[in-house]
């Protein structure tokens, strides 16, 4: 009996999250795969970038830059990789923009080494 009351709890949070990403009609958030398109995006969008990560600025915030443009990324450290990313290498970041008055930037939510 708890078994089946701790599952029919639990369905409804399991269904909408994947319900949630996956709608298209009117209203979605579509995934912004450039910098360029990235400066442009509300607060939220997620992204999925590919290119480079250029320099460090400061403790967790970093320059990335692809074809489009450069933007600064903000990476955890318990989101990095095992291996080293040089900045010759090609990474894949996936997160959202956090977008402020002033300035937009990259929540890193993974980083991924393109090989």
């Amino acid at each position: 009996m708890k078994r089946s009351t701790l599952v029919l709890l639990l369905a409804p949070l399991f269904s909408a999250a994947v319900l949630a990403e996956g709608y298209t009609g009117p209203g979605a958030v579509t995934q912004v795969t450039t910098v360029a398109a990235a400066l442009d995006a509300a607060d939220d969008t997620p992204v999925v970038l590919q290119g480079r990560i250029v320099k460090r600025l400061q403790d967790e915030l970093y320059e990335f830059k692809d074809a489009s443009g450069t933007i600064q990324v903000e990476i955890d450290d318990e989101d990095w990789p095992p291996q080293a990313i040089s900045e010759n290498a090609t990474v894949k970041l996936t997160g959202e923009v956090d977008r402020d008055l002033t300035s937009r930037e990259i929540d890193v939510e993974f980083v991924e080494l393109v090989k």
